[in-house]
């Protein structure tokens, strides 16, 4: 038997890149899955297809993070037509590479909107609707113990997430539900907007020798929201092929 059968997970930006990676591997695992977008129906339900197509329970839900309103109703929606929900991944973030000296109003208020608050609204929801022994899981970035030039504020906002994480993980522990943080490394989607040079650098720093596949993170996702992974909560799992 697969070893998510019977369980409900939600997996936000997962119309593409890395979301759609992880809501196919926890389909594969046996879970229904909520593929959450925010601008490409098409997208998000191309995925849905994918799943049913391979045997599995899919909806597609539209909303952002940075919206209250939006994450609310993308966990009513998943109680309604999955049930009690038992997985929740928190994949979306959008991030600005620039150097510091021309950082201003707009990309701090746009970028915390979706990394900060975001998983501020993400955590909160999933801690009051999780069912007891669930697995949360939300996503950061290698960026925040590994300084990388002109990544100083997509990393400041991702270190926001992070701590709310590590935070709920102690909250939760009397339910048994573990929260923990994943940080891919450089990973190859159309969401990589560094430099050239950046990515080339990187490449050569990392051991295992080439970019990240979204399915390499998927892969890290599925034995954390496990029931392998019950003993693990709290820590920020670095799937970076070592560069750190």
């Amino acid at each position: 038997m697969a070893k998510l059968t019977g369980k409900v997970a939600v997996v936000t930006a997962s119309s593409r890149g890395i979301g759609r990676a992880v809501a196919k591997r926890l389909s594969l695992e046996g879970a229904a899955v909520t593929v959450n977008y925010i601008s490409s129906p098409e997208k998000a339900e191309a995925v849905v297809q994918e799943i049913i197509t391979q045997g599995g329970r899919a909806i597609a839900v539209q909303g952002s993070v940075a919206n209250q309103a939006d994450v609310l109703r993308l966990f009513d929606e998943t109680e309604q037509q999955l049930g009690a929900i038992d997985i929740v991944v928190n994949v979306a973030g959008i991030s600005v590479f620039k150097p510091h000296v021309e950082l201003t109003d707009d990309d701090f208020d746009k970028i915390f909107a979706v990394n900060a608050r975001g998983a501020m609204y993400m955590l909160q929801a999933a801690a009051k609707r999780i069912q007891d022994g669930g697995r949360i899981v939300q996503f950061s970035t290698g960026g925040t113990v590994m300084p990388v030039p002109m990544g100083g504020i997509y990393a400041a906002s991702k270190a926001a997430g992070e701590r709310f994480a590590f935070a709920l993980a102690k909250e939760l522990g009397s339910r048994q539900v573990t929260v923990n943080v994943i940080s891919p490394g450089v990973t190859d989607t159309d969401g990589l907007i560094m430099p050239q040079e950046a990515v080339d650098q990187l490449i050569q720093q990392t051991p295992l020798g080439r970019l990240g596949q979204p399915e390499d993170i998927a892969d890290v996702v599925a034995f954390l929201v496990s029931d392998d992974a019950h003993w693990v909560t709290g820590q920020n799992i670095q799937a970076n092929g070592g560069i750190l």
